[in-house]
């Protein structure tokens, strides 16, 4: 189940009626929340395509959908509780950033072909133009930082 913190959209420094380019969902942090990240993720990608903002590409809406499906799955498996996934454009780039409530830093491991599982952070980490981890007041942030015209 998720829940639209600050409306449909925020519109940080807008006035009315200008488009909005910040959203946060609060998600119940279960399993069935993945599924619901990532169609927030694409709406909002679809929401803000106008004439000085072109149609984002089906590459970037598919990097995007594995960059939120892989940072919420990660919360969901190792934080409990509610989780807040932000997105934002910024120039060129949207930014992914998913809170969870524990503030344990993940770390991306060395490649290993014989691990199952536990390779989130290095695919965000691979498709992703930046990746910042911090820890927060509670818990941490995980912001990633998907370009909207990768070269």
């Amino acid at each position: 189940m998720a829940g639209r913190i600050n409306g449909p959209d925020d519109n940080r420094g807008g006035g009315p009626g200008a488009e909005a380019t910040e959203t946060t969902i609060a998600l119940s942090g279960d399993g069935s929340c993945i599924a619901e990240a990532r169609h927030q993720a694409t709406a909002f990608l679809s929401r803000h395509e106008h004439a000085d903002r072109p149609r984002v590409s089906a590459r970037v809406v598919g990097l995007t959908e594995l960059v939120v499906s892989e940072l919420v799955t990660n919360a969901c498996k190792y934080a409990p509780g509610p989780i807040l996934l932000s997105l934002r454009l910024v120039g060129e780039a949207l930014e992914v950033e998913v809170w969870d409530s524990v503030p344990v830093l993940p770390t991306a491991s060395d490649a290993d072909p014989e691990r199952v599982g536990r390779h989130g952070l290095e695919i965000v980490k691979a498709v992703a133009a930046d990746l910042a981890v911090l820890r927060d007041t509670v818990g941490k942030r995980i912001t990633a930082r998907i370009l909207l015209s990768p070269a």
